[in-house]
């Protein structure tokens, strides 16, 4: 099984409902009521939500839970131009139905949920790859941001250095597409936070298929950031993931076939019955610039002292199912 870290490794995206704030109290007195995050994001209009084609989603569902709940992880994938050799390789894994009987087979505490092939490292056993597959470079964990002297727009630093600050002492967070990012004046990428969905692989050169992945379930492993491809984010069904028994192997791997969860099938959304309408909330709109002050400077009723600032994977980007 090939590892996803160092030997393998790990969007911060919590859905709408992950991030809602509890309706703030009333006002102490001498003290002007403020908005939670949670509030301004229930409260942005319509048109600051984006429309997520159903075809940018991979819908991952797992065998029913021991109370036969059904359990089922949505993700959505990255826009190009990031990551899109593995985004390419993962669209005709998932029309192949690749996946469909193999399993989790790694779930390592404050990291990573993995899951692939169980005998993905032994030739006789391993299940064929679908034709096709491309093998993309290492140059593909980046993608040059340098347009005559600045970084290509939309690119959107996170508030101003005043008031904003940053896991990473390498470049300048912020924005791009509406994915959390890095760029350092020549290149930007996308970076590791809670919820991001990575390809595992070996040890370079190689760059991972698409068919082993993994996303984070613990404290952003940033870094990981330009080591691994990142692909995607979970938007919804996070919990079916991060809940599991950990592994106790090696690195969180299960070391009894019985231990593994079994994936029932992988599909992209557009291949889904009734799934819901997602939307997200536009990184450049309005609200967004509300909501991530807020993340970054809590003056809600419960809180005392505003921080100063705010890593770029807490200020995840809203996700919610379109109202009906």
């Amino acid at each position: 099984m090939r590892l996803a870290l160092p030997l393998l490794s790990a969007a911060a995206l919590c859905t709408a409902a992950a991030m809602a704030q509890s309706p703030a109290p009333p006002a102490a007195a001498g003290k002007l009521a403020v908005l939670s995050p949670g509030e301004i994001v229930a409260s942005a209009p319509a048109g600051d939500w984006v429309a997520i084609d159903p075809a940018d989603l991979l819908v991952m569902d797992l065998a029913p839970d021991r109370d036969g709940r059904a359990r089922r992880v949505v993700i959505q994938l990255m826009p190009p131009p990031f990551s899109q050799g593995w985004v390419g390789n993962i669209r005709k894994l998932a029309a192949a139905h690749w996946w469909d009987g193999l399993a989790i087979v790694r779930v390592q505490d404050n990291y990573v949920v993995q899951w692939g092939d169980p005998d993905g490292e032994d030739r006789k056993k391993a299940r064929a790859l679908p034709e096709g597959l491309v093998t993309p470079p290492e140059s593909e964990y980046v993608v040059r941001a340098w347009c005559g002297g600045h970084i290509c727009p939309p690119f959107l630093p996170v508030g101003q250095p005043t008031n904003m600050i940053d896991g990473s002492t390498n470049g300048t967070a912020g924005f791009l597409k509406n994915w959390a990012v890095r760029q350092d004046g020549r290149d930007a990428w996308p970076v590791h936070c809670y919820g991001m969905v990575g390809v595992g692989r070996g040890l370079p050169p190689d760059t991972g298929t698409g068919a082993e992945l993994y996303t984070v379930i613990g404290h952003a492993p940033r870094h990981l950031d330009r080591n691994i491809a990142l692909v995607g984010r979970v938007i919804a069904g996070i919990e079916h993931l991060s809940s599991l028994p950990r592994g106790t192997g090696a690195l969180g791997f299960y070391e009894k076939p019985e231990e593994r969860v079994a994936i029932t099938s992988i599909r992209l959304g557009n291949e889904v019955a009734a799934l819901p309408r997602y939307q997200y909330l536009s990184t450049e709109s309005a609200s967004f610039a509300r909501y991530a002050d807020a993340r970054a400077n809590r003056r809600d009723a419960f809180f005392i002292q505003p921080a100063g600032g705010a890593d770029i994977c807490n200020i995840p980007v809203p996700v919610r199912a379109a109202p009906k």
